[in-house]
C-alpha cells in the first residue's frame, strides 16, 4: 500500500466518524439516516449522467450491495437508539476487518502476508476491547450493533469485488447510492410523513452526513482497486479513532482511560497495516 492510498483511506475514515456523529446527534435517528442517505442519493442522481457507464459484469454485485446498505442503514438507526456511538461504533466498525480477512483468505483464497495479517489482528483486538472494558458491555444493547457488524462485512467484499469488476469506480459508487438513498427515501414518504417537516429543521445535518457518508465509501471503494481488500478493509475502521474524539469532546461521553488505551492499540495496527 502506497502512502497516498494510506492517507486516501485515514481521510475517508475521519469522514465515515463523522457523519455517524451526524446520526448520533439527531433528535430521531431514523429519519437523520434517510435525509442521509437520500443526500448523497441525490448527488448520484444528478452526476451519473455525465460518468462513464459500469460495466455489465458489475450490476449483480450493485444489486446485492444495495440490499445490504439499505439494511446497514436501518441498522445503524437502530443500533445508537440503544446505545452511545463509544460503544455501538466500535461492535459495527470493529468485528467486519476481521471477518473480512478470514473470508477473503480462507474462502476466496487471497492471501494475506504476516505483517497484514499482524495490522488486521491488532485493528480488530483494539476496536473490540472497547467494548469489553469498563462497566458492563450490556450486549443486549449492543445486538443491533452486532448484526450490523456481519452486514459490514458483507457489503465490503461484495462490493471490493464489484468495484473492481465496474471499470468505473466512480460510477459504481453513485449508482449505490442511488439504489440505497432512493428506495429509503420513498419509504419515509409513505411510512413517516414527519420527515417532510423534519428535513426541512434538519436539511443541513443531511447534506453533511450525505457528503460525508459519499465520499468516504467513494474513496474506500477507489482504494480497494490499488490495494488488497482486507488491508483497506481493516485500514479504514480506524475510524474509531476519530469516533471516539468526536464521541468524548462533541457528544459528551465518557471515554475512560481503558478506552484510550485501546484506542492507541488500533493506531499501532494502523502502523503495521502501513508497512504490509
Amino acid at each position: 500500500m502506497t502512502f497516498a492510498v494510506f492517507g486516501i483511506v485515514l481521510f475517508a475514515a475521519a469522514l465515515h466518524a463523522v457523519w455517524n456523529a451526524i446520526v448520533k446527534a439527531g433528535s430521531d435517528t431514523l429519519l437523520t439516516t434517510i435525509l442521509v442517505a437520500a443526500s448523497a442519493a441525490l448527488v448520484g442522481i444528478v452526476t451519473l449522467p455525465f460518468l462513464p457507464p459500469v460495466a455489465p459484469a458489475a450490476w449483480p454485485y450493485l444489486a446485492i450491495s444495495a440490499v445490504l446498505e439499505i439494511a446497514y442503514y436501518a441498522l445503524i438507526a437502530g443500533a445508537y437508539r440503544q446505545a452511545d456511538m463509544s460503544r455501538a461504533y466500535p461492535v459495527m466498525r470493529g468485528t467486519p476487518p476481521l471477518i473480512v480477512a478470514l473470508v477473503s483468505s480462507l474462502a476466496l483464497g487471497m492471501h494475506l502476508s504476516p505483517i497484514g495479517w499482524a495490522g488486521v489482528l491488532l485493528v480488530s483486538l483494539g476496536l473490540l476491547s472497547l467494548t469489553l472494558i469498563g462497566r458492563t458491555a450490556e450486549p443486549q444493547r449492543l445486538g443491533l450493533a452486532m448484526i450490523n457488524a456481519l452486514v459490514i462485512a458483507s457489503y465490503t467484499l461484495v462490493d471490493g469485488f464489484g468495484v473492481r469488476a465496474s471499470g468505473a469506480p466512480v460510477t459504481y459508487t453513485m449508482w449505490i447510492f442511488v439504489l440505497t438513498g432512493v428506495p429509503l427515501a420513498l419509504w419515509a414518504l409513505l411510512r413517516r410523513p414527519d420527515i417532510i417537516g423534519y428535513a426541512r429543521s434538519n436539511w443541513a445535518l443531511g447534506v453533511a452526513g450525505g457528503f460525508g457518508t459519499l465520499i468516504s465509501y467513494g474513496l474506500v471503494l477507489w482504494a480497494m482497486t490499488e490495494a488488497p481488500i482486507p488491508i483497506v478493509a481493516a485500514l479504514r475502521e480506524t475510524s474509531i479513532l476519530f469516533g471516539t474524539a468526536i464521541a468524548a469532546f462533541v457528544l459528551r461521553e465518557r471515554v475512560t482511560t481503558a478506552r484510550v488505551a485501546a484506542v492507541l492499540v488500533i493506531a499501532a495496527g494502523a502502523v503495521v497495516l502501513k508497512l504490509a
